[in-house]
């Protein structure tokens, strides 16, 4: 989103931060993930000094082992053997130094970005389309509507900002359509006039069915059409080859007739139509023309430039835009600049670079599978988790182990890539940094750090910088990040003459003081300008050869890997609401774990009957490449012959439940982005031993057990544990888990032999400091109320009584579990207060703020409500 934050000092050193009120993109708004910041930047884990080979040493050592070993490999092997792997946590003027170092001066394009998972398909859409990666329009959009189309994107959770204006939008304007196309019913459908839970990888059918009934009931815009577009025939045809009619699309997308000719018809009825999709459009090995397909919807209509109408692609991450404007991607230049001849004689004579890259290099999944094999013996890793967030991820750590030479920048000491490490340089975190960023609606914003930089921490483009004069480049003697931001601006004008989309060169001299104090703004911003541009292609002009835009012809291909009689069920991955690629951050954060704090599989209820398992079971889930062991979730939203498992979990925090070993690394062969939407997967149930969890307020190093998962709770860590062979003393077992050794403590436990049932907790001086709950399955008793002891200085008798039991007894407070993170207010709360006549979220967030912020619980609330308010 882009949010605007802001950040205070506190009397007690604490910080406090709110969502900026004057920001365009929100407005005061933060989700959950934003307004819990402040738990995640304490230095609990932070990597503070450079380490070579293991061992802490100076700047300069350590500057100079990356300068030596890269220059090594370059002079025995040539510049395609080194690559940068970076990252949308970068600031664009890290991203700009990163792609001017590697492209300009070492000579080779093997840079690519973790934007790579998340985006590239739509860049690669819009350039096909466009003939630049220009996003139309703004999140304004979204209020002046008549019509949204959410496709890919569960939007109420991965961009509840963006969600909640949409929200108000459309009580405000309550004859609003807004249409969500997921194969999943998530928590977005909560204010949707229509549910379309397609079929997963038919997206281009349903566009394309769409696009033949546009044209066929004569809603296409002819002027439009024949004055600013070029290839509709051949569009038009493949559409009417393969979806000639609603029924044959319906048929195709496994929906009913009838829904599919309500959204045929709402789309055509209405001048006014966004359509908002993301990460269940682009990661899919057709993303591309999945993009082209809803893009050709639009320019047949004419819908498009225009206040309230457009295609609008939102991002998976902060500054993903930022590195798609640099040239991030392996496949381009700085400035939205190709390979083209003339654009590589343009980026060289700009930076005067001695041996500027002249063709595209590796993407992610080729560029790991090049480290394997050798081909790359050197990789720099900036800002990202590569080992977790890749598909196929044990093919990635094999070549991340095997690689001659991996340097990686982090603020993270200990995370599932920097183990594998040569040389680690200790980078600024979010609250320290200084430069810009973008967000989906191509709006520039300042990032102004707050906290002084600890340890020897540097910002990612002084580490980049050192490490280029000391190889022996000249040109990057950056004094300050307003340096960079005035030679990025510069290069964005440079020969420009409105040819290229990005321009930012009305900027490209600011003073230091006019850079700290740059308000948010939407390029492009020429020289020529005097505000910037809230929308593109108002006009009617594009920046193909001819300005005309391209309708694509689309062949919709099934996902690359079907599902077999080996492998029959399809894997889905994605976000949930309050944690955010691989935990690194969010996992520091007891408020973002209180309401997910395990991995999980949602299947349906029919899935789960065929393979004998029961909700919050333990679940195995296997592919070709790998297998993950999480909880079962049990759920009517999940279609039939599916599952969805999030993406976070990582191996610091549970045994078995990083996804990117079982996803598939099949890539969109246009975009490279891989397919995180589709793996062919079994399901077997995993029945260990012995269940439990555990509860203490000290971390423990040694976990023995076959299955475990760890979240940070407020006050205590909390781990769920499994295994496969029962020890012989429980006792004993207990007591090392926990590491009991002072004497202080009083240990109350209960053993029953009939039931292999243990329950043990330690209490100091009237405090509880662990318990541990061990049984034959997972039913044991719910952790929320054992947590909330956990805050309590001492315990009341009556509170020491019931803790082996696990719950309290029926005059004591129990706030269930975490329904609003932003507020911490419990499901059993809630449920009281609609017994006391609470019979809307609003009355809710009156009485108890929760969904008041955000907003993304608001679903569970309404749920809440309508299934106790029906039982009374």
């Amino acid at each position: 989103m882009g949010c605007g934050i802001d950040v205070k000092q506190l009397n007690d050193a604490r910080i406090e931060v709110k969502g900026d009120k004057q920001h365009p993109a929100n407005y005061g708004r933060l989700c959950s993930k934003g307004s819990a910041l402040a738990e995640t930047i304490d230095l609990e884990g932070r990597l503070l000094h450079p380490q070579v080979d293991g061992k802490q040493t100076s700047w300069q050592n350590a500057i100079g082992a990356v300068a030596k070993r890269f220059s090594a490999i370059i002079q025995e092997h040539g510049p395609d053997a080194v690559a940068f792997y970076v990252s949308g946590q970068l600031l664009t003027e890290d991203y700009y130094v990163a792609n001017k170092l590697i492209k300009g001066y070492i000579g080779t394009a093997n840079i690519d970005t973790n934007s790579r998972l998340c985006m590239a398909s739509s860049v690669a859409g819009h350039k096909r389309a466009f003939g630049a990666d220009t996003v139309p329009g703004n999140y304004e959009d979204l209020e002046q509507t008549e019509m949204v189309v959410l496709t890919g994107s569960n939007t109420a959770w991965c961009h509840p900002v963006l969600y909640q204006r949409l929200v108000k939008a459309k009580k405000a304007n309550p004859d609003m359509k807004v249409v969500v196309i997921d194969p999943r019913r998530t928590a977005t459908c909560d204010i949707a006039d229509l549910h379309l839970a397609l079929k997963p990888g038919s997206d281009a059918l349903l566009f394309n069915g769409l696009l033949n009934h546009l044209y066929s009931q004569g809603y296409a815009d002819n002027a439009y059409i024949a004055e600013h577009t070029q290839g509709m025939e051949e569009a038009l045809r493949m559409a009417q080859w393969y979806t000639p009619n609603a029924t044959t699309t319906a048929s195709h997308c496994d929906l009913q007739a009838d829904k599919v000719e309500t959204f045929f018809r709402w789309f055509a009825h209405r001048q006014k139509v966004v359509s908002v999709y993301s990460q269940g459009i682009n990661q899919t090995s057709s993303g591309t023309d999945k993009v082209n397909a809803i893009i050709n919807c639009h320019l047949l209509t004419g819908r498009i430039g225009r206040p309230g109408a457009g295609p609008f692609s939102v991002t998976g991450q902060p500054n993903a835009m930022g590195g798609r404007e640099v040239g991030a991607l392996a496949n381009q230049l700085a400035s939205h600049m190709d390979f083209a001849p003339d654009d590589v004689d343009t980026v060289q004579r700009f930076w005067q670079a001695p041996n500027i890259a002249d063709k595209p290099g590796l993407k992610a999944v080729d560029m790991f599978r090049a480290i394997e094999k050798g081909e790359i013996k050197a990789l720099w890793v900036m800002a990202t988790n590569p080992a977790v967030s890749m598909p196929n991820s044990s093919q990635v750590q094999r070549a991340l182990n095997k690689c001659e030479c991996l340097v990686v920048s982090d603020c993270i000491q200990d995370t599932d890539t920097t183990k594998h490490a040569d040389i680690l340089l200790p980078a600024l975190a979010w609250g320290e940094k200084n430069g810009t960023v973008t967000n989906s609606e191509r709006r520039i914003s300042r990032q102004r750090g707050f906290l002084s930089a600890p340890g020897e921490a540097q910002a990612d483009w002084w580490i980049l910088s050192q490490v280029a004069t000391a190889i022996g480049y000249s040109d990057f003697n950056y004094a300050h990040p307003k340096d960079i931001f005035n030679e990025y601006a510069a290069l964005s004008g440079f020969e420009n003459n409105g040819e290229r989309d990005f321009d930012i060169s009305g900027l490209n001299n600011l003073s230091q003081q006019h850079y700290d104090k740059l308000e948010p703004f939407q390029w492009p911003l020429s020289k020529n300008q005097k505000t910037s541009s809230e929308r593109l292609f108002s006009n009617g002009r594009f920046y193909t050869e001819n300005r005309r835009a391209r309708f694509i012809a689309v062949t919709p291909r099934p996902p690359a890997e079907p599902p077999s009689s080996d492998y029959p069920m399809v894997l889905n991955t994605g976000r949930v609401r309050d944690h955010w690629h691989t935990m690194t951050r969010t996992g520091k954060s007891p408020r973002l774990s209180s309401h997910i704090a395990e991995s999980f599989a949602s299947l349906h209820p029919a899935d789960a009957e065929k393979i004998d398992i029961q909700d919050g079971e333990l679940l195995q889930v296997s592919s070709h490449w790998g297998e993950v062991i999480v909880r079962a979730e049990v759920s009517q939203d999940q279609r039939q012959g599916e599952l969805f498992i999030p993406m976070h979990w990582n191996d610091q925090f549970a045994s078995a439940a990083s996804v990117g070993r079982v996803v598939n690394p099949h890539h969109d062969p246009v975009s490279g982005q891989p397919e995180f939407k589709h793996t062919p997967v079994r399901l077997l149930p995993y029945r260990p031993k012995w269940h439990g969890f555990m509860l203490s307020r000290h971390a423990q190093d040694t976990l023995e057990a076959t299955y475990w998962n760890k979240v940070k709770r407020k006050h205590l860590w909390h781990y769920e544990l499994a295994g496969e062979h029962a020890p012989l003393d429980w006792a004993l077992y207990a007591r090392s888990m926990l590491c009991i050794a002072d004497q202080d403590a009083q240990w109350t436990e209960f053993f029953d032999n009939a039931k292999h049932s243990y329950r043990a907790a330690r209490i100091v001086d009237g405090k509880l400091m662990s318990c541990i709950f061990i049984g034959p399955d997972h039913n044991l008793p719910r952790r929320d109320w054992l947590i909330q002891l956990f805050e309590k200085d001492a315990l009341t008798p009556q509170q020491r009584t019931r803790v082996l039991a696990g719950e309290p007894g029926p005059d004591q407070e129990d706030a269930g579990r975490t329904i609003c993170s932003c507020f911490s207010v419990g499901e059993k709360t809630l449920l009281k207060a609609i017994k006391n006549g609470a019979a809307t979220p609003e009355q809710l967030g009156e009485e108890l703020q929760a969904g008041t912020n955000c907003g993304s619980c608001v679903p569970e609330l309404r749920t809440l409500i309508s299934q106790n308010i029906d039982s009374k």
